[in-house]
């Protein structure tokens, strides 16, 4: 499901929203390239233990695209003070 997922995402600025599977967010980030910035999760090597945890925890992620890096970067920061996600 995630595979076909990351294959649609755009080439556009946004946040993303990593969702486990009780429904809570458990990262929030921001991306300039949002299919560069999320597929980069689930390369074959090169990632921390704290990232490994993190991907095996993913059951859904959500987008939103923003105008600008700018935009989402604000967006990011909004985010992560309102969902307060044990990854960030």
């Amino acid at each position: 499901r995630l595979e076909s997922l990351l294959e649609q995402l755009p080439r556009k600025p946004g946040v993303y929203r990593m969702i486990g599977a009780d429904g809570g967010v458990l990262y929030v980030g921001k991306a300039r390239n949002l299919r560069n910035r999320v597929t980069s999760y689930f390369r074959a090597s090169g990632l921390t233990t704290k990232t490994m945890a993190l991907v095996a925890r993913i059951e859904d992620i959500q987008i939103t695209i923003t105008g600008s890096e700018t935009e989402a970067l604000l967006l990011e920061q909004n985010l992560i003070k309102e969902e307060r996600p044990p990854y960030n």
